[in-house]
């Protein structure tokens, strides 16, 4: 009985951070704070539910099972998240004024330039990969 209550609380506790993530994701202004939103309160609603499906059902098969989906989703989601912060700040997706550093610009820049040199061999014929 006290674990059927545990359960209920913690997939109740889980439902709302990920619904707190969707409104998050609906509400707010720009890419980064929806970006946020979108991945820290959903990845630990996902947890809270699992550890919940594992206090009800504990056998090694679902504890290993939802182990291996919690660590799929914590790589997963920053690499997700910072690869959509990336595309979204080059594509210029983002309110620059909410940005207390903006610690990417110099890669940016310098990313740019070379591809710009890059064209300009091609343009003229010497592209570094001819041979």
């Amino acid at each position: 009985m006290a674990l059927d209550i545990i359960s209920a609380v913690l997939v109740l506790l889980g439902g709302i951070l990920c619904l707190a993530a969707g409104l998050g994701v609906l509400r707010f202004a720009d890419l980064l704070s929806r970006m946020h939103a979108s991945a820290k309160p959903q990845v630990l609603g996902l947890i809270l539910v699992a550890i919940a499906i594992a206090i009800q059902f504990p056998s090694w098969a679902t504890v290993t099972t939802l182990a291996i989906i919690i660590s799929f989703q914590l790589v997963t989601i920053p690499v997700a998240t910072h690869m959509v912060g990336r595309a979204g700040y080059r594509t210029k997706h983002l309110r620059r004024s909410m940005l207390y550093r903006d610690e990417l610009a110099e890669a940016v820049d310098r990313a740019e330039a070379r591809e710009i040199a890059r064209e300009r061999r091609r343009e003229h014929g010497t592209d570094e990969n001819d041979g």
